[in-house]
């Protein structure tokens, strides 16, 4: 099992210190959702595996009114981040959760990524998939905050932010009390 490293606050150099460790993709969605913003980054691995998940956390102002947060992981089969955010017991979605047509689709690089809906719960709502190779979640707090994937058209790899020199700058704002939340050791982790 894949260490979990502490939460990382949101800014630049948390970002720059996270992707040249990150052997997965560091999903964003661009454009980011109006008003939304970045606010942590998180990863499980180590200095001999490198990050083998990558989770950024958003924030901003839910469909229905309110704050809205959102953390959308890449990781290798079997890591588990994603299923630990989502509330699930195992480390992968489990068997059958891609059984008829996807929910949702985004676009990467001018391919289509399908994205299935899983019934987690009334406090969050929960879209996963794979992406090259790795597993991808997409998971929103509250359930309601979910509606955003009506918003959300394409992702970006922040491992290319400056590629083709067109340089891409999320905004940051304050720490995910989600992330953080969801995040804290557990007992046999401590």
């Amino acid at each position: 099992m894949a260490p979990l490293q502490e939460v990382r606050a949101p800014g630049t150099a948390a970002l720059e210190a996270l992707l040249p460790q990150a052997r997965v993709p560091v999903w964003i969605p661009w454009p980011l959702p109006t008003g939304w913003v970045v606010t942590g980054f998180a990863e499980a691995g180590d200095e001999r595996s490198g990050a083998v998940a990558t989770v950024v956390a958003l924030s901003g102002p839910g469909p229905l009114g309110g704050i809205g947060e959102a953390a959308i992981v890449a990781e290798d089969p079997g890591v588990g981040l994603g299923a630990r955010l989502a509330g699930l017991e195992g480390p992968d979605p489990g068997d059958g959760f891609d059984q008829g047509a996807p929910s949702a689709k985004v676009r990467f690089d001018g391919h289509e990524i399908a994205l299935w809906n899983l019934d987690v719960g009334r406090d969050r709502a929960v879209y996963t998939g794979e992406a090259l190779a790795h597993w991808l979640w997409l998971v929103f707090a509250s359930a309601d905050t979910g509606l955003l994937m009506c918003e959300i058209n394409a992702l970006r790899d922040l491992r290319d932010i400056n590629d083709g020199g067109v340089g891409l700058e999320p905004p940051f704002g304050a720490i995910s009390p989600f992330l953080t939340r969801r995040l804290k050791p557990r007992p046999a982790e401590e």
